[in-house]
C-alpha cells in the first residue's frame, strides 16, 4: 500500500485522524479561503468573446508582458482609456 505524502513528507495515519476531527468541528469562514475570481470592476465580470488578427494578439501580448499584466487586464486597460477618450 502507498502512503500519501505532503510535500514528500509521509502522511501519518494519526495526522489524518487530526485533520478529520478538526474538519467535523469545522472551520470559521474568515479562514477559509475565498473562492472564485476576483472582481474585475464594479462587480462581477462577463465574458466578452471577441476576434483579433494574430498581429493585434501579439501586440496585445506584449504590451501585457511589459507591464507586468494578464493579457485579458491590458485588453481591459485599453478598452477603459478608448471609452474614457470618447
Amino acid at each position: 500500500m502507498t502512503k500519501e505524502t505532503i510535500q514528500g513528507a509521509p502522511v501519518t495515519d494519526d495526522q489524518i485522524e487530526q485533520w478529520a476531527a478538526e474538519a467535523e468541528q469545522g472551520y470559521p469562514p474568515e479562514v477559509l479561503r475565498k473562492r472564485g475570481r476576483k472582481p474585475v470592476g464594479d462587480g462581477p465580470g462577463t465574458v466578452v468573446p471577441v476576434r483579433m488578427d494574430e498581429t493585434l494578439l501579439a501586440a496585445i501580448s506584449e504590451l501585457a508582458a511589459k507591464h507586468h499584466v494578464s493579457r485579458s487586464e491590458a485588453i481591459r486597460e485599453a478598452v477603459r482609456r478608448a471609452v474614457a477618450t470618447s
